[in-house]
């Protein structure tokens, strides 16, 4: 039943129905509760907050992720691949986030680096608990909100060509004969034709360019072909990437932030404009920190948290009372047990040696409930 419900995903009622197929069993909807009740209370959750200090590599992701009513706080370590708390609060507020952060501080979780995506809740709670950590923005929650607003451009262009195109004479009632056909054809796509083109292949503006197929890489072509203004959307994009992925320190990052800033096509667009609000000059160091440490020791992002975050999302439909506390609670400390069942260490050498010198130093609350400068 167990697995059934927190490895396959199955709802209660899915699990019930498999079991009165396959083995012939009329269990009720009370004896499910009762069988994860019974296994969430003989799971040792000090032992768990015993084991995370040996295992913490220095590096915290946090992250919050709406559930229902409630709010679910999560703390990981992305370097160690371990969970290292959570806790279910009523509103995800900066009070509740602060006493979340100040039970991590009081088990004598010492962190190097904070990694957390761009909500104003954690500047001033990190700089007063843990003043001493480096305090960098997620890069991927900068270049989602960077290629929406580029998508956002590009919804502007498409929908301007599609009302150039329904601005024509209208159509004869009736079927075309085939000498207007002919002429149809020879003339090519309208333009309501090309619209719907760039609409269905939007996407490819902001995808990376070594994620193309070699069918992407000619609808790309005629693209731009279609609507040569994607052309400065595209451009920027790869820009975008070619900043956050290939420097060598901050000086370079630096460099060629103002040059992408600075370049009058980008200006000229207004979706660009506000795009490159992200890269503003407060905001570029901490998206651009994790180049201060060495490189087996730099986390871009807060994926790793953030993945975790949609599994307990998903792993909601399995019971049909997460309006519950205890319920939800119930789900999320069962499925960390399985995940630190299954923990293995990094096989990083340099970590292992860099673990056993200051690993023991920290504690976590876990388990608990609640190329130059030229462009």
């Amino acid at each position: 039943m167990l697995d059934r419900l927190l490895k396959d995903g199955m709802s209660i009622e899915r699990a019930l129905a498999s079991l009165r197929r396959q083995s012939l069993l009329d269990l009720s909807t009370g004896f499910v509760y009762d069988v994860l009740r019974d296994r969430a209370a003989q799971l040792d959750l000090a032992a768990h907050r015993q084991t995370v200090p040996e295992r913490f590599s220095g590096t915290l992701c946090v992250d919050e992720r709406h559930l229902g009513r409630f709010t679910l706080l999560r703390a990981t370590d992305p370097r160690a691949d371990l969970p290292v708390a959570f806790a279910l609060v009523d509103k995800n507020d900066s009070d509740h986030m602060r006493r979340f952060l100040k039970n991590l501080k009081g088990r004598g979780l010492r962190p190097r680096v904070v990694v957390t995506d761009g909500s104003p809740l954690y500047p001033e709670l990190l700089a007063e608990l843990w003043p001493a950590a480096d305090h960098p923005l997620c890069v991927f929650h900068a270049l989602k909100a960077i290629n929406g607003l580029i998508l956002d451009a590009v919804r502007r262009l498409r929908a301007a060509m599609a009302r150039r195109g329904q601005a024509r004479r209208q159509k004869k009632r009736g079927h075309k004969s085939r000498k207007a056909q002919a002429a149809a054809g020879r003339r090519g796509p309208t333009l309501k034709q090309k619209a719907h083109f760039v609409f269905q292949h939007r996407h490819l503006v902001v995808k990376r360019r070594e994620k193309f197929t070699e069918a992407e890489r000619g609808d790309l072509v005629q693209m731009l072909e279609y609507l040569p203004e994607l052309a400065t959307l595209r451009h920027f994009a790869e820009r975008v990437y070619w900043l956050f992925d290939t420097p060598k320190d901050f000086h370079q990052a630096s460099c060629r932030r103002s040059a992408l800033v600075r370049d009058p096509l980008f200006r000229a667009v207004p979706e660009l404009v506000k795009a490159m609000e992200q890269l503003e000059a407060e905001k570029f160091p901490k998206l651009m920190a994790y180049l201060a440490g060495p490189a087996s020791r730099r986390v871009r992002t807060n994926n790793h948290v953030e993945r975790t975050n949609r599994l307990f999302r998903f792993l909601e439909k399995v019971g049909s009372t997460w309006h519950r506390r205890r319920t939800l609670v119930r789900f999320v400390v069962l499925k960390l047990d399985a995940v630190w069942s299954h923990w293995s260490p990094p096989r990083s050498a340099e970590f292992q040696a860099e673990h056993s010198r200051g690993g023991r130093e920290t504690q976590a609350d876990a388990g608990r409930d609640t190329s130059g400068c030229r462009p």
